[in-house]
């Protein structure tokens, strides 16, 4: 059977304080998570009832063994997932002062695993099969895992849906004018693009919502998601529908991870095949919920959560 979202790209441990407001230096205890944006999405589908899996590669470490055991506890496929002897497991802090400001701090060196992952190991088959297959920005930025990323595309050719996570770091590129060519590259296979204002600017140059928008669909893409902040999102098709949703009120704890619960929902919800207002506007209340909690794999909601949040109007 086919799964219904195959994600490939990052994978990590993440620490994060279990004291809010307070300078890293001073944090006395930590929580341990899985992390990583592409394996947060296949937890945040698998959540909603999805089929998923993740392509990724850890460390042959304790922290590696951590990252099976919960990929498999969240009901994600972890058959993707090898080690890279030599390389360490990603670790991930964060500090957390909210509403607004959670700084984080990549420990990833001499290099992440989850950039090894090699075009001649891929399973082709699965790729083209799978109802949804997302990938991510940072999966082109070195050499093994761009070609492979690009690989994968190009050998699924937009069977089903394809979704381009944008997910610009700027911590691991030297500039966004050595990323721009390879998203170019890879918007050209893909039917669907994520990514808020700084992201879409990277992959088209241009910054302003609607503008950037219409530059994604003019990249090959049928669906362009751009994420707005305050402002909500805002979603065009190249039938030329439109969605503008405003962001859901919630008292937000921690910001990281309300974007990898975005897009577990979009997927559950292009699945369904729900019109592109309800998708934003439960998507959004996904990313909220999250927001509203400290943690990001375990903190993604279930369907009942969402509609809850929907209705409301807000995130209680």
């Amino acid at each position: 059977m086919a799964y219904d979202l195959i994600t490939m790209g990052r994978i990590g441990v993440d620490l994060y304080p279990l004291q809010t407001g307070v300078p890293l230096p001073q944090v006395t205890s930590f929580g341990k998570f899985l992390g990583g944006s592409a394996s947060n999405v296949a937890v945040a589908a698998a959540r909603l009832g999805r089929r998923t899996a993740v392509i990724t590669r850890t460390g042959d470490d304790p922290f590696g063994t951590y990252l099976h055991e919960a990929l498999r506890g969240f009901g994600v496929d972890d058959r993707w997932v090898t080690p890279v002897p030599g390389l360490p497991t990603p670790v991930t802090f964060c500090e957390v002062f909210p509403p607004d400001d959670f700084p984080l701090y990549f420990y990833r060196q001499p290099k992440a695993p989850d950039l090894e992952i090699d075009a001649h190991e891929l399973d082709l088959d699965a790729i083209r099969d799978a109802r949804v297959f997302w990938v991510t920005g940072t999966g082109l930025s070195e050499e093994p895992s761009r070609t492979a990323t690009l690989a994968a595309l190009a050998h699924r050719a937009k069977a089903g849906t394809t979704v381009f996570d944008l997910d610009w770091r700027p911590m691991f590129w030297t500039d966004p004018d050595a990323a721009r060519p390879f998203y170019t590259e890879a918007l050209r296979h893909t039917t669907v693009a994520v990514g808020n204002l700084d992201e879409v600017e990277v992959a088209t140059g241009v910054r302003e919502p609607h503008a950037a928008a219409r530059a994604l669909l003019d990249a090959g893409v049928e669906l362009a998601v751009v994420k707005q902040g305050p402002k909500g999102v805002l979603a065009v098709n190249s039938d030329g529908e439109s969605a503008e949703v405003p962001p859901l009120p919630v008292n937000v704890l921690n910001g990281l991870g309300a974007g990898d619960a975005f897009g577990g929902c979009l997927v559950h919800g292009l699945l369904a095949g729900r019109d592109l207002e309800t998708i934003m506007r439960h998507a959004n209340a996904a990313g909220a919920i999250v927001a509203s909690r400290l943690e990001c794999s375990s903190a993604m909601p279930t369907p009942d959560e969402i509609e809850a949040a929907v209705t409301a109007g807000a995130v209680q």
